[in-house]
């Protein structure tokens, strides 16, 4: 005859609590990534000056390729917020070497329209979008964006920086 196993009740409380243990660490894990990504994302710009108050809050900066690619185009993508209608204004871009310090950035002006959705730009959220495209002699490294966003009465709107790297690759061939 076979007789069936018993099964203690230590036994599977033993199992109960594995499993809990297991699934706790499961969670502890999953709170933990998503902590380093929402930290890493929150990192891809700051404001300018902490305590402004800026009409314009900005979301997300997203930069691709990312790394940028000599002789290819690239394009910067700021998604942001504005609670009211702006008619028109200006983008002011400064770009300046990390490995350069004290030299002065290379400033380029753009009017809004070029880089909005629409003009004007209605109330509610909006990304902006910027291409350029860098020589292939460009020097690879990191590089500083400091982006001042104006209305056409030439008032502050917003203001943030923000890191890029160049790649030390080219999609150019030398011949």
């Amino acid at each position: 005859m076979h007789f069936p196993k018993l099964v203690s009740s230590n036994s599977i409380a033993m199992e109960i609590h594995a499993s809990a243990s297991v699934l706790y660490i499961l969670l502890l894990l999953c709170f933990s990534f998503s902590t380093i990504l929402l930290q890493a994302q929150a990192e891809t710009f700051k404001y300018c000056e902490k305590s402004a108050n800026y009409v314009v809050k900005v979301s997300d900066v997203k930069i691709l390729p990312d790394p940028v690619v000599k002789g290819d185009p690239f394009t910067f993508k700021i998604s942001a917020y504005s609670p009211e209608t702006i008619p028109s204004g200006d983008l002011v871009y400064e770009i300046s070497y990390a490995a350069a310090a004290g030299a002065p950035p290379a400033t380029f002006h753009h009017d809004l329209c070029e880089e909005a959705p629409s003009c004007p730009l209605p109330a509610g959220y909006f990304t902006l979008t910027h291409t350029e495209l860098l020589p292939s002699y460009t020097p690879s490294g990191t590089y500083n964006v400091k982006l001042t966003f104006k209305d056409y009465k030439d008032n502050q709107l917003t203001c943030i920086t923000f890191p890029f790297k160049i790649g030390s690759e080219s999609s150019v061939s030398a011949a």
